[in-house]
């Protein structure tokens, strides 16, 4: 006798143009704008609330031309945040300038270290007041509807059961294991890391430095990123180390901090106090050939996972979005939409992401990791180049801050942004 295992039943099915699966930095940033344009947008949020540790926060200068441009400066300039005009690297033979962001011609020549939860919720806010806009947390988006081979939707998890949404447009900004990605059947092209970060915060004490900056020594790296009243750590590991550090104990890295910087070995006596307080990020860089499918587009992680290296996820999230929106809010309201619409996003971002990756998979191969493996001498004298000609400085800084051609908001803000689509 076989039993017949009971399928759980939808609870609500409604409509909307816009379907946003993600409320990360791509997801926040293009349901404001698209919302800003008039489009009915539902964006739909896993998690209750915005507050994970350790998750990108840098917000660099062409972020915050965007902000600008968005009419939020003054707004986004009162959320407490420390400002880095410089990258430097303490090397065994001193501190090296690695990239100065003052030399940029912009309004905003630094990096803005803000928790990534204070700038979602920032971006959050400011969407709610625009009534075409919605956010729904605690909603786990677990499928996508498809109609004649086009997608036509998700399915979500709620508190009270599944719900249906159909959409015009369906956007995964679900990070870098976007469940809508995989269940559309697209799948990203890995090229490989050599090495993952263990991340955990150190407290700070007033006689500390009082800048970001990251320790190199032969078969260390260590990112030092001043928060106020602590360091939040990234310790760089080789790819497949961390189950043999953990074995060795919390003693073995707290005694690693203590050598590299002696000025912390007070305090490294006690923190991190166990291996509970550290969290490891597995570093992938991929990218889609193709980032849409009829109805879809995937747009941040979901398209494209970015190194650490130089800390540019959230910006060239946002670009996308960006980007995203100038293309694409037109054709939605007029209910013209088409995939070659989709397309040509993919193709506006392509070279930006292409560029960037290549940049940080040159860091990886001839500067992280040679220094792992315990040699290092090229990847210091790398560093000394840099410092000995600051012209050079500007290109690092170009690319960190600004990027490859930085997008603007073309999108044009409207009044007619009441909820019309979704039923």
């Amino acid at each position: 006798m076989t039993t017949t295992v009971p399928q759980p039943q939808t609870v609500r099915q409604e409509t909307t143009s816009c379907c946003i699966a993600g409320c990360g930095p791509a997801g926040a940033v293009l349901g404001l704008l698209l919302a800003r344009a008039g489009v009915d947008v539902l964006v739909l949020e896993k998690h209750e609330d915005f507050f994970r540790d350790f998750r990108g926060d840098t917000i660099h200068p062409s972020t915050l031309q965007v902000i600008d441009e968005l009419g939020l400066g003054e707004r986004f300039a009162a959320v407490p945040q420390q400002r880095v005009s410089q990258l430097a690297a303490l090397t065994d033979e001193g501190m090296v300038t690695v990239a100065d962001f003052s030399s940029l011609h912009v309004a905003h020549p630094y990096i803005a270290l803000v928790p990534q939860w204070d700038f979602l919720d920032f971006l959050t806010d400011a969407a709610a007041e625009l009534p075409s806009f919605e956010l729904r947390m605690r909603a786990e988006v677990v499928d996508v509807l498809e109609t004649r081979g086009r997608v036509s939707g998700v399915r979500y998890r709620a508190d009270d059961g599944l719900h249906e949404v159909g959409a015009t447009l369906t956007v995964a900004t679900d990070g870098r294991d976007s469940a809508v990605r995989r269940s559309a059947g697209l799948e990203p092209v890995a090229y490989g890391a050599p090495m993952d970060v263990l991340w955990f915060s150190l407290s700070r004490e007033e006689t500390d430095p009082d800048e970001t900056f990251a320790r190199v020594s032969a078969g260390h790296i260590v990112a030092m990123i001043q928060r106020g009243d602590y360091w939040q750590v990234g310790y760089v590991i080789p790819k497949g180390a961390e189950a043999a550090l953990r074995r060795r104990g919390i003693e073995t890295l707290r005694a690693s901090l203590a050598d590299l910087m002696p000025v912390f070995a007070g305090r490294t006596e006690r923190e991190p106090a166990s291996w509970d307080e550290v969290k490891t990020l597995e570093v992938q860089v991929n990218r889609l050939r193709r980032w849409h499918r009829p109805g879809l587009l995937c747009l941040g992680d979901a398209a494209h996972a970015m190194s650490p290296v130089a800390g540019v996820g959230i910006n060239l999230a946002v670009q996308d979005a960006v980007a995203a929106a100038n293309l694409l809010a037109e054709p939605l309201v007029r209910g013209t939409l088409t995939e070659r619409d989709l397309a040509r996003v993919g193709r506006r971002r392509w070279l930006p992401t292409m560029v960037t990756q290549a940049f940080q998979r040159a860091v990886q191969r001839r500067v992280l990791e040679p220094v792992l493996r315990g040699g290092g001498g090229a990847a210091p004298r790398v560093l000394r180049s840099l410092a000995r000609i600051p012209l050079l400085l500007r290109i690092p800084a170009r690319l960190i801050g600004l990027g490859v051609l930085p997008e603007h908001v073309r999108v044009r803000a409207t009044t007619a942004g009441a909820r019309g689509g979704r039923a």
